[in-house]
């Protein structure tokens, strides 16, 4: 097959997968400097559909920095306001929305996102994820003697959590069209799995 071959077949899957989704937002959740946002702009664009960033999202209504708001309030103060607002956000429609690091470990967030959505965890390694949040300053959590110690903590604390996401999709160092395109097809065959299971049950 050509490559415009492959490409007009994808734009095919990806109008169905749009359609399909209906008002339900993708939402993609993952550890810092998994790609959630380089990602989910991608997977937006391919859909069709606008993309938000509830970090930069919280940054608007509280008119402060993530890491603002870390030093002012502390973690738990600033947890509650993520869960607020990542749960309104998912009342606005179809949208692809990149969750911070934390946001999914909240048990009401998950369950917020459940009903309401489709999540796909963006998981990667421990050596890529360093590599890439060596390169940003605005990591609160990381901000001590030994931040490979944090994140080996935070990915033993978490990636029990995030695998509780519909969907999981490799986040590494490829191409971000091609990951892209991975979560359109996993959520295409996850989308098929629900309607046949949604139809059996009908019948049965």
């Amino acid at each position: 097959m050509s490559t415009m071959d492959d490409h007009a077949q994808h734009q095919d899957q990806a109008a169905l997968v749009r359609e399909r989704l209906g008002t339900r937002p993708l939402v993609i959740v993952g550890l810092m400097g998994a790609g959630k946002s380089t990602i989910g702009k991608k997977v937006a664009q391919l859909l069709g559909l606008p993309f938000f960033d509830a970090d930069n999202e919280i940054e608007t209504v509280s008119r402060m920095t993530i890491p603002e708001l870390f030093e002012a309030y502390g973690e738990t103060e600033f947890r509650d306001l993520e869960r607020r607002v990542i749960q309104r956000m998912l009342e606005d429609g179809p949208m692809v929305l990149a969750t911070g690091g934390g946001a999914y470990m909240n048990a009401q967030t998950r369950e917020a996102i459940s009903a309401s959505g489709v999540s796909v965890w963006l998981k990667a390694d421990l050596d890529l994820l360093m590599e890439r949040v060596s390169r940003r300053q605005n990591r609160p959590l990381l901000k001590n003697d030994n931040p490979r110690g944090v994140m080996e903590r935070l990915m033993a604390e978490r990636y029990p959590v995030y695998a509780l996401a519909d969907l999981t999709v490799t986040s590494r160092e490829e191409k971000k069209e091609v990951i892209a395109q991975e979560v359109i097809e996993v959520l295409s065959r996850h989308l098929d799995a629900s309607e046949h299971a949604a139809t059996g049950s009908i019948i049965s």
